[in-house]
């Protein structure tokens, strides 16, 4: 036989677009069109219904950017179409085919009722099914004019509405009457189905071929002048072909119905509340068609929003739960960034996510399902299962630039040891659209063949939602068993974990620490507002959730603020999703996220303030937050005073400040020529005259702590221009050139001691930016703080701290949520090579056998750590990343004043590094109480106090969460300041597991290296 594949190939495809795909609707008829641009921000579809409306004729344009029009799309069904499939096909005037960035709607009848979105790929609204003929037809069109704003990462100024400008985008195409050809549109499926399929076999394969016959017989029965009238006969010639069932041996996918919708991204949260009560009317409109659909669907939040602004949806979205059509996942309040919440905020994460689902649904949920974050911490694992979570998935690392990860089903094991069944699937996407290329390349990528037989596909359009359409139900129920084809059968995510579980759980791999994705490195830094909001806020909860709880007890009229402390914990929540706090969003995004995080530090400060006035009157006192000591320096009524104050508890100023004039608690400052030298008992600093460190002198190790030669706090600015996401990513050739900002426009002494000395240096650079920090050390203090404030106006820049260490360090230490990871220094593997960059969180330590330095910051999470050779041998150079300035999303990323605040710590052991972390972190609070004893402490220097609140069940009971934080085990005694009744180990929704162990002396606790513990107190 002559080869003539590809001819009859290009005859099939010709066919499809030129006369198959058109003929889908057999007759149309316009509707008649009236609209109401509504002037501001969304309304209520009751105001809608109540405004005035004007004639509005298609092909006319409407919608400055981000603004809503309402159009009323009035008509009646032909008597002629009686007995027929009609529906409503609208085109406000998309503007290509990807849903969710562009015009999208949302679909009412007369009286408001949301029926379903329309977006490109997904234009029409059922009518009737059959038609009696003359039916009227009278709705209500949402359309929202969203800008595209990614177009090749070309800087524009459509990311905000405040600049995005007010001339109209789009041009409204078409809404019409229109009857579906159900026997055209089925050919339309059959061939797509079996040409994708026939493109994935190989050419020696007989499939192939045989399918390409079919295909060809087809044709020959198709009247391509009567595609309506030869349709069920072309049908025909595809029967055989689609019915060969799959082979045993087949890969089986378990399909699961999905809508990834960023809360955030490239539009602002607004918006992200009509995106999901769009995608869920969709969903739960076609689960009345396609009974076996099982929908997916994730965080809580978006399930709040629709419940608070769309109750017709949100009862529609009950009822295909307990149908067990919908299926709550992902255990989570929203899917955040997974490196660089704090370990608090990822624990509240899960304990919201899975309470709201339980509460609403009556669903526990078993699963993280986080598919598009941007590395996931290897604390993941623990506070997974302490949830009762069983399974984790994600497929981002198939996004990895350099090393493939070599498991798709395997036991992620984290930093204390536990394990969680994990899956990555293997389509790698999840966004499935059952395309051939996509299932074909799932059973060839899955690595895991010969030992186990299935991995998950989630499909459905996502990213700016959409969800599943007819057309993937239909091609799931062609590809169920179809010969050369993996198994397709739609499930929910539970059932397939289990039978993964059950099938590969005592064989399978285990992955040890974090799941790092090397891409995307530069959400460590991005935005740096938000993430300075971030991390004030989450410390600032912490602190305001300690002196309620002991403000509860302390005072029975006290009214502990369980509602707005659940709101703001959700607020902060929401804005750790993975667009918003790795900086990725549009300008909108982050300017209403600066607002927000002042309002939350605003309303935490008031409710500390209200009660610690609850602590007693008394003096004026020193009240520390962390679960560690202080000794510090602090300002107070424009003097300063050093204090020592105990852990989480409360000490009269007075006697706080009662050693401050030991004579070892002094600092001095001396010029010696052109530089200035700091002096404490602990530290020795010498500022040149270029205002950098040139020499921190270690007294209590008799050490010099920079490398030979080298200048310490070297400020650098590289040009930064990534390849890809402008930004998301910092690529390694960034590093290629740099400038080392050595010039100072002064280096001043501004403080002399005793208490404190301090140094202001001075900076101008650039593009018109100026630096000024002022390097303090504080008597009594091991730390040299450098304290921060940046007008930057670089423009695609990445601005460095350095640090060259005289320290030979094998590794690094980063601290991580409840305990810490290593990372080497070296780049002998190409996995090595790839941590180029990488996250921290309130601290970064290098050391050698016997000594160790801390770097600690305030607010920023990127960092990199490169050895570097000296004169006396090998040093290890630590750099903090401070600033960017991207232009894409947001084309003025950074610009603007920064405050913040980071230190270095010689001499430091990881303990000192976890107590000084916290320290620089949770300053302490002056103000007028009584000197209270803190509500628990703990004996052991090893154990942390995360938090310390009251139960969410409102009982009056106390719960402690407490980790061990140095990496080996701990044997401690928790004592309270109040009489306990009955003590509990909970998981971390404060759900009991077991009495805790009791001493004489208090609780007796025994915790394995990172282990977290979650106690529940009864008080007396």
């Amino acid at each position: 036989m002559h080869d003539d594949r590809r001819l009859v190939e290009e005859r099939l495809e010709r066919a499809v677009r030129q006369f198959i795909r058109p003929a889908q609707y057999a007759d149309r008829v316009p509707l008649a069109l009236s609209v109401w641009h509504a002037p501001g921000e969304p309304v209520p579809v009751a105001e809608a219904l109540a405004a005035a409306y004007e004639p509005f004729d298609t092909g006319t344009a409407w919608g400055r950017p981000w603004s809503t029009s309402w159009f009323r799309m009035e008509g009646q069904v032909p008597q002629a179409w009686r007995g027929r499939r009609v529906e409503v096909v609208v085109d406000p005037g998309f503007t290509g085919e990807g849903p969710g960035f562009q015009a999208e709607g949302l679909v009412h009848d007369a009286s408001g009722v949301p029926l379903k979105g329309i977006h490109p790929r997904n234009r029409h609204v059922p009518v009737a099914d059959p038609a009696e003929g003359g039916e009227p037809v009278h709705l209500l069109l949402e359309a929202a004019a969203n800008p595209a704003v990614l177009h090749d990462f070309v800087p524009t100024r459509l990311g905000d509405v405040l600049t995005a400008g007010d001339r109209p985008m789009y041009r409204f195409a078409a809404a019409d009457l229109a009857v579906l050809d159900e026997a055209v549109w089925h050919l339309l499926l059959d061939i797509e189905v079996l040409s994708e399929l026939m493109g994935e076999l190989d050419a020696a394969r007989p499939r192939r071929h045989e399918i390409l016959r079919a295909l060809e017989d087809m044709l020959d029965a198709l009247d391509l002048h009567d595609v309506r009238g030869t349709a069920a006969a072309a049908r025909a010639e595809l029967a055989e072909v689609l019915a060969r069932p799959a082979h045993a041996s087949a890969h089986r996918v378990s399909a699961a119905g999905h809508a990834h919708i960023d809360s955030a991204w490239l539009w602002p949260l607004r918006e992200t509340v009509r995106k999901a009560s769009r995608t869920f009317a969709n969903v739960t409109a076609l689960a009345r068609d396609y009974p076996e659909l099982v929908f997916a669907c994730s965080q809580a939040q978006q399930y709040a929003w629709v419940k608070e602004h769309q109750p017709h949806i949100w009862e529609r979205i009950k009822k295909a739960v307990a149908a067990g059509q919908w299926a709550p996942v992902g255990s989570m309040w929203v899917e955040s960034d997974a490196n660089m919440p704090g370990g608090e905020a990822l624990a509240r994460q899960i304990v919201h996510g899975k309470r709201f689902f339980q509460e609403e649904f009556g669903v526990d949920t078993e699963e993280i399902w986080l598919p598009d974050s941007f590395g996931y911490t290897a604390a993941f694992p623990q506070l997974a299962r302490l949830a009762g979570v069983r399974w984790f998935l994600t497929q981002k690392l198939s996004w990895n630039q350099s090393n493939k990860m070599p498991h798709h089903t395997f036991w992620w094991e984290g930093i204390d040891g536990t394990r969680v069944f994990t899956h990555f699937p293997p389509v790698d996407t999840y966004n499935s659209q059952f395309l051939g290329s996509e299932l074909a390349h799932a059973e060839r990528n899955f690595a895991e063949k010969g030992r186990a037989t299935r991995s998950l596909v989630p499909f459905g359009w996502g990213d700016g939602g959409g969800g599943p359409t007819r057309e993937m139900l239909e091609r799931a129920r062609r590809l169920r068993s179809l010969e050369g084809s993996p198994r397709v059968e739609i499930e929910r995510p539970s059932a397939f974990f289990a039978a993964a579980e059950e099938e590969y759980g005592e064989r399978a791999p285990v992955w040890s620490g974090e799941l790092y994705l090397e891409l995307h490195r530069a959400t460590y830094t991005t935005q740096a507002a938000t993430k300075r909001g971030n991390r004030r806020s989450e410390h600032a909860l912490r602190e305001a959730e300690l002196w309620c709880a002991t403000a509860a007890l302390k005072d029975p009229a006290y009214a502990y603020p369980y509602d707005a402390l659940d709101r703001l914990w959700k607020t902060v929540l929401l804005h750790q999703f993975h667009d918003i706090l790795p900086g990725s969003s549009i300008a909108w995004v982050h300017r209403e996220a600066r607002d927000t995080y002042a309002r939350v530090l605003a309303e935490l400060d008031a409710l500390t303030a209200d009660a610690v006035r609850h602590l007693g009157a008394g003096d004026v006192c020193v009240l520390n937050a962390s679960p560690y000591a202080r000794s510090e320096v602090v300002e107070h009524d424009g003097a300063l005073t050093q204090v020592h104050v105990g852990p989480l508890g409360t000490r009269s100023l007075a006697v706080a400040a009662g050693h401050e004039r030991a004579p070892v608690a002094v600092t001095s400052a001396t010029r010696t020529g052109a530089e200035i030298i700091l002096t404490n008992e602990h530290l020795r600093v010498t500022i040149g005259a270029d205002g950098l460190l040139a020499s921190v002198r270690d007294l209590d190790h008799d050490r010099e702590v920079l490398a030979p030669g080298s200048r310490g706090n070297l400020l650098q600015l590289h040009p930064d221009h990534p390849t890809h996401y402008d930004a998301w990513d910092l690529d390694k050739h960034y590093r290629h050139r740099h400038a080392d900002l050595t010039d100072a426009e002064s280096v001043e002494l501004v403080e002399d001691g005793p208490l404190r000395a301090s140094v202001r240096v001075v900076r101008a650079f650039g593009a018109g930016s100026r630096i000024t920090q002022e390097l303090r050390l504080a008597a009594g203090s091991r730390r040299l703080d450098v304290v921060t404030d940046v007008d930057w106006r670089e423009s695609e820049k990445v601005l460095k701290a350095a640090f060259p260490l005289d320290v030979h360090a094998e590794r690094s230490t980063a601290e991580i949520q409840f305990g810490h990871v290593h990372r080497p220094t070296h780049a002998n593997t190409g996995w090595d090579a790839a941590r180029f960059e990488i996250c921290a969180h309130r601290w970064l330590r290098v050391g050698e056998d016997g000594y160790g330095v801390a770097v600690l910051n305030d607010s920023t999470y990127g960092h990199d750590v490169t050895r570097a050779e000296h004169a006396d041998g090998l040093g290890t150079t630590v750099r903090l990343t401070l600033l960017r300035a991207p232009h894409s999303p947001d084309p003025d990323t950074d610009v603007g004043s920064h405050r913040f605040t980071y230190a270095l710590l010689p001499g430091a052991e990881v303990g000192d590094a976890v107590a000084e972390g916290l320290a620089l972190n949770l300053p302490v609070r002056v103000a007028e109480a009584g000197d209270v004893a803190p509500l628990v402490r703990v004996d052991h220097p090893g154990v942390t106090v995360e938090s310390v609140k009251l139960a969410e069940d409102r009982s009056g009971d106390v719960v402690v969460r407490l980790y061990e934080s140095r990496g080996g085990r701990a044997r401690a005694v928790l004592t309270s300041a109040f009489p306990v009744a009955r003590a509990e180990v909970t998981d971390l929704l404060e759900r009991p597991l077991r009495p805790a162990s009791t001493t004489g002396a208090g609780l007796s606790l025994s915790l394995r290296p990172f282990q977290i513990l979650t106690l529940r107190l009864r008080p007396a």
